[in-house]
This record gives structure tokens, C-alpha cells and sequence, in this order.
């Protein structure tokens, strides 16, 4: 659904599993690397990866990297950067106004219109778009093209939270139109306006940052559905790395316990918390749930 946000996984070493427990194992052997990795079984990158995540050896993580596509509002590529262990290259508002454009060629073709030449006929045709359209899905289907809407909208079928995104893309292409630069235009936009990330994180911050923290029931929804759908890909091509990560209950209680479970064994029951209340206070109990409610399809 386009009015969502969206992580597709696009490079990784495939072969980082075995690089990754051949470099844990490297740490206790005077052996070189490329005799330990050449005599390296499935089941000594199982054992050495499982070694790493028990003890909390970060360091050899490092040495996978993966890099993946975020499709996201400003609201949540604000909150993306924080990260710092990591490399971003982001879509310029400045100099492209890509999902803008999508959206005025998309009310072009909802009006039977031809695409406008200049800005203040695209003010023209949003503004009559804002006026006629009344349903909800139709205008979700406009705003969807340049905006990330939440799923409360969506919900309650909020047809003037839609509108107000509309309206101001009409002051955007207005300003645009009585001489303002792209890079002041802006400034009228909502945070909500669609951005493009390129984003480079090696596996130590993946699983000992980023996903402990926005895969929990406390993050805010838009990043929590980008770590969430992200940790699917992971498991998918690595998950002899992944498959135990998780939020940060999930994280402190691996650390603790003597045998580390997955994510989908807490998640089913087939493993019990041990811990007595997760890093943000919720009691051993009540984890469990908290956990499931955490998960974003």
C-alpha cells in the first residue's frame, strides 16, 4: 500500500555468516583467517554466531553490512539519522520534488485533465481536486502519491486530515509559481512528504541498536513498520544472525539466559522470559504481550 512506508533490502555479503563466526572464532585461535573460514562447517557458524549473541561480542558483527532502501515521511527519516553508526544518502528536496509531481499527474488523470505546464495551474488543479473529490478512498489514493498517512487516518477515515495535505501542497506550488526557489517552498510542506533513503548498517548496529529500539511497542509507528518489515528481510538471507534479534526485551533476555531463543519462539510460547521486567519497565508477564502488540505488518 503506498500510503505506507516501505525498506527493501538491495546488497548484502552473502557470505557474511561464516565471515562473521570465523572472525569470532579468529579471536581465541593463532590460525589465519582463511584456513578457519576454508574449515568453517554450517554448524560452527551456527555455534560461533550463537557464542556471539550469549556473550555479547559485538565486534565481529561488524564485519557484515547491508544496505537497503527506505521509502518513508520526514518524520520518520528524522528519526532514521540518529543512528550514527551508519551511512545515509537521501533523497534532495531541494533540487527534486519527484512525489510532488506524482501527485499532481495522478489529480490530472482523476479530472481528465491534461498535465499542467506551470506551477500555479498545478495549484489550480489540487485545489480543485481538494473541492470535488469527497470520498475518502479516492482522496487517500491522491494524497498516497506524495504522502505517508498514518493508520489512524485510515482508520477513522479522517477525509480533512487528507485535505489539509492537499491544500498545502496548493500553497507549495503556488509559492513555486510567484517566483519562491525550491529550497523555500518547502518550507510549507508537512513532514509527512514522502523521502527516499539509501541507508548502510552493519549487522552490530542492526542488532544491538537499531532493531532493539524501533522494533519495540514504544517506538513510533512509522519506523517501528520499517524495522519490523527490515528484520523480515534480514532473516530471510542471514538468519543465523537474525533470527535472535528483536526488540529490546528480546536483546536483554538472550544476554541473560544460559540458551538463547528466537524472536518466533517468544513470540509462540515455546520459550518463557526469565527477566524480571524489560528496559522499559514492563513486568515479566506482561512481555509476552507487549511483544506481540509491537509486531507491524
Amino acid at each position: 500500500m503506498k500510503h505506507l512506508p516501505s525498506v527493501k533490502l538491495l546488497y548484502y555479503i552473502p557470505e557474511a555468516e561464516n565471515i562473521v563466526a570465523s572472525s569470532a572464532k579468529a579471536t581465541l585461535t593463532p590460525r589465519e583467517f582463511n584456513s578457519i573460514i576454508e574449515k568453517m562447517s554450517r554448524g560452527d557458524v551456527d555455534k560461533w554466531i550463537l557464542e556471539l549473541i550469549v556473550r555479547g561480542h559485538g565486534s565481529p558483527l561488524e564485519h557484515s553490512v547491508y544496505i537497503y532502501e527506505v521509502t518513508c515521511s520526514r518524520v520518520c527519516s528524522h528519526q532514521l539519522v540518529r543512528h550514527r553508526h551508519a551511512s545515509y544518502t537521501q533523497l534532495s528536496q531541494r533540487y527534486s520534488d519527484k512525489y510532488l509531481r506524482g501527485l499532481v499527474e495522478y489529480a490530472s488523470r482523476v479530472l481528465g485533465r491534461e498535465n499542467p505546464k506551470t506551477f500555479n495551474e498545478a495549484a489550480s488543479l489540487l485545489l480543485e481536486a481538494v473541492e470535488k473529490i469527497s470520498d475518502f478512498g479516492e482522496l487517500l489514493e491522491l494524497a498516497s502519491e506524495a504522502y505517508i498517512i498514518p493508520p489512524r487516518v485510515v482508520e477513522n477515515r479522517d477525509v480533512e486530515f487528507l485535505r489539509e495535505l492537499l491544500r498545502s501542497t496548493v500553497i507549495y506550488y503556488r509559492a513555486l509559481g510567484n517566483g519562491a526557489s525550491y529550497e523555500d517552498a518547502r518550507y510549507i510542506l508537512p513532514q509527512a512528504v514522502k523521502t527516499r533513503v539509501i541507508v548502510s548498517m552493519n549487522a552490530r548496529e542492526l542488532v544491538e541498536v537499531f532493531l532493539p529500539l524501533r522494533m519495540c511497542s514504544r517506538a513510533q509507528w512509522e519506523i517501528r513498520s520499517i524495522a519490523w518489515q527490515l528484520w523480515r528481510q534480514l532473516v530471510d538471507v542471514h538468519p543465523a544472525i537474525f533470527k535472535y534479534s528483536g526488540p529490546r526485551c528480546i536483546l536483554m533476555e538472550n544476554r541473560t539466559r544460559g540458551s538463547p531463543c528466537t524472536l518466533q519462539e517468544f513470540l509462540e510460547g515455546r520459550c518463557e522470559f526469565t527477566i524480571e521486567r524489560c528496559p522499559e519497565k514492563t513486568p515479566r508477564n506482561k512481555i509476552r504481550d507487549c511483544l506481540k502488540t509491537s509486531i507491524y505488518h
